[in-house]
């Protein structure tokens, strides 16, 4: 593996109750890749200005290629059940906390 994609998805307008809905089995997904090589790094929910509702996600994936990544993420339920508006995956480049960064 070795190498780290940000994934940032939006959430659709008013799909409050599906994020709920489908939030176990999502989890689920990110803790057991199944055939998937990929880890998920770390994650969670973006919150809207307030700070209050979830309105999207964001994870860091470690994969082989960004081909992997955007399977694993395809499966995902979240995906599966229409809950994105938008999904982003971009290559990132992990230094500043990074504890295999420290010398």
């Amino acid at each position: 593996m070795g190498q780290f994609f940000a994934v940032f998805a939006t959430d659709n307008p008013d799909s409050l109750a599906l994020r709920h809905r489908l939030r176990p089995s999502h989890q689920a997904h990110l803790r057991a890749t199944g055939g998937h090589r990929v880890v998920v790094r770390f994650g969670g929910p973006t919150l809207d200005d307030a700070g209050e509702s979830m309105n999207g996600t964001l994870l860091v994936i470690e994969a082989g290629s960004l081909p992997e990544v955007e399977a694993f993420v395809q499966d995902d339920p979240y995906v599966q059940g229409g809950l994105f508006a938008s999904i982003q995956i971009r290559p990132w480049y992990w230094s500043l906390g990074n504890p295999e960064m420290r010398g």
